[in-house]
Parts: structure tokens; sequence; C-alpha cells
């Protein structure tokens, strides 16, 4: 049988995600690997992840939607406080990557100020990924197993679960979710869930697998099947 491989959250780490692959011996004709999500900000690599991404997927890895890339693709839809949104949570490192330069290029600042960020044009680059991101699924199902970004909604089938949910969503999932199937998620750093780096398995079925590799923790590679974890700090 295929290892099924689920890796979230690498935030634009290429040196990580490559170091982890190498490790786990990641063999696209035997395993099934799974990306679940925030390719991009942060990090000092995003636009390289996400080509990494694309490739892997072109040989048959499953790669799903994190909110930071419904964040990238929100950004240039002509409301500026999705922009303002996404430059206060790492998309300032992204846009660097594709080529921009942002006079203010603080985070902290776009948090905190009432100013409003100047529309910014698509340039060839990001404009294919976008594209590219917007064929990207928001979950993927097995007989036993669900795959998502963040979580499911306790109380709704997945089918009908909005994508901003299946991206967002904390703590109605962490602390309601009763299904029959395990849940494996990132997006929420394991150190808030059993204050630790280590994959979380709630008693409830679900898996959380973000390290924090974003904030200089871990990046996790769960082995599904096997319950076996592989991780590069």
């Amino acid at each position: 049988m295929k290892r099924i491989l689920a890796i979230s959250d690498i935030h634009g780490d290429l040196e990580k995600f490559e170091r982890l692959l190498e490790l786990v011996q990641y063999d696209k004709n035997l395993d099934q690997l799974l990306l679940l999500g925030d390719y991009v900000d942060r990090g000092p690599h995003s636009r390289a992840v996400l080509d990494k991404v694309i490739q892997l997927k072109s040989e048959g890895a499953i790669a799903l939607i994190g909110n930071h890339e419904m964040m990238m693709m929100d950004a240039f839809d002509g409301n500026p406080m999705h922009l303002k949104r996404w430059l206060y949570n790492g998309g300032i490192k992204t846009l660097q990557n594709y080529g921009y330069t942002i006079e203010k290029d603080n985070a902290e600042y776009w948090y905190t100020t009432t100013e409003m960020p100047e529309p910014i044009k698509l340039n060839d680059d990001i404009r294919k990924h976008i594209e590219i991101l917007k064929e990207f699924p928001y979950y993927y199902e097995t007989d036993t197993h669900i795959f998502v970004h963040a979580g499911v909604h306790p109380e709704t089938p997945i089918e009908s679960t909005k994508p901003y949910t299946l991206v967002w969503i904390r703590e109605e999932f962490h602390n309601r979710y009763n299904g029959d199937k395990t849940i494996v998620f990132g997006h929420t750093p394991t150190n808030y869930l059993h204050e630790s780096n280590d994959v979380y398995f709630g008693d409830n079925r679900i898996i959380g697998i973000d390290g924090g590799c974003a904030y200089g923790g871990r990046l996790n590679c769960l082995d599904v099947l096997n319950s076996k974890v592989y991780y590069v700090d």
C-alpha cells in the first residue's frame, strides 16, 4: 500500500521543505503526497515554494488551498482591505519574491494604520501562479480521512461548507468535531493545541500537523496510515 504523506504550512521555507522530502525519501511512484496549504507568506522563498508545489502536483501530489493562498488571490480583487489584510499577514515578503517594491514594508504598520494601500497590479509571474491556485481544491477525502487546511465545521457536511471556513476555522472545529472520519489539518500551530511543535493527535479524531515553521518551528510530515512523524527543524 502506498504511504500517504501529509505536509502543511511551509510558508516560503523552501530549504526545510526540500530537506523534509529528502528525509522521508518521498517517491512520486510509491507515495501519495498531500500538501495542505499555506505555501506562501512570512518565509523567504514563497515563489520558489509555489513552483515546487506546482511541479509536485504535476507529478501526482494533491495540493490544497490554505488561508494564505486565499488572501493572496483576494488581494488583487480591487478591495483595498483584502490587500491590507494580506500585507499584515506576511504578504509583503511574497510580493518581494515576485519583484515588487513595497514602500512601507512593515507588516505591523499595515496592521495598526487606518491607511489603505494603493492597488497593486498583477505582474505576469504572480498572475500565472494565481490562475493555477484557483484550480486547487479545498479538501481531499478518503474512506477514512479528510485532509483540509484548517478544519471542518462540526455540524455542516464538508461538501456544503464555505471555502472560507475550511481555511480559517479553529476552536469550533478543535473542540466540537465528533465525526467518524479522522481529520488531518494544518493552520493552527500545534503548540497552541498541546504546547509542543510535535504533531497533535486529538482524542476526537483530529490530527494537527502545523509545527510552526512560519515562526521558526518545525516542518512536520505525517505518514498517515502508519501514524509515523518526520520533521525538520
